[in-house]
């Protein structure tokens, strides 16, 4: 790469709970509106249930449980983001209800600093950094290390599960 090129990466920004957060474009396949999800018996309290897409059964996670987030009603704005995830060097196709679709958003490696720092107490490592806009912060997600290696096992077992 040439001396003064800018390296950048596109990231797909949406909101939970008045916060921005950010996905690598490169792990987004698509963005739906909210359809009718089954409910599964004995999976994870953030999980919602499955959707078929195109006759598959795909997990769909309510992110505002998963990061312990307070509860909130659908809008006409709640949407799945349906992404891919790495379990086991597998790829695995999981739905994200989060409550908007901001923008697609580009960052240059400068606009990008690391996960803060907290101390133990607190897990930041899904956390790849975070950007800026203005002087809003958006938390850079990396999705595999959302959930931890039994829950992705979990919500692929359900994705193998025959579509309803």
């Amino acid at each position: 790469m040439a001396s003064g090129e800018k390296q950048t990466s596109q990231y797909l920004t949406f909101s939970l709970d008045h916060e921005i957060f950010a996905l690598n474009i490169e792990t987004v396949r698509e963005v739906l509106d909210v359809s009718t999800l089954t409910r599964v018996p004995r999976m994870p309290a953030f999980m919602c249930g499955v959707i078929n897409l195109r006759g598959s059964a795909v997990a769909v996670v309510d992110m505002r449980r998963k990061f312990s987030l307070p509860a909130a009603d659908e809008t006409v704005n709640t949407c799945i983001i349906i992404c891919e995830v790495t379990i086991d060097g597998e790829g695995t196709v999981l739905g994200c209800l989060v409550d908007a679709v901001q923008e697609v958003l580009e960052l240059d490696r400068q606009e990008i600093e690391p996960p803060p720092r907290m101390g133990t107490r607190l897990e930041t490592g899904f956390i790849q950094g975070m950007g800026r806009r203005g002087e809003q912060f958006i938390l850079l997600l990396d999705l595999d290390r959302v959930f931890s290696t039994d829950e992705l096992l979990q919500l692929q077992r359900q994705e193998q599960a025959p579509a309803v």
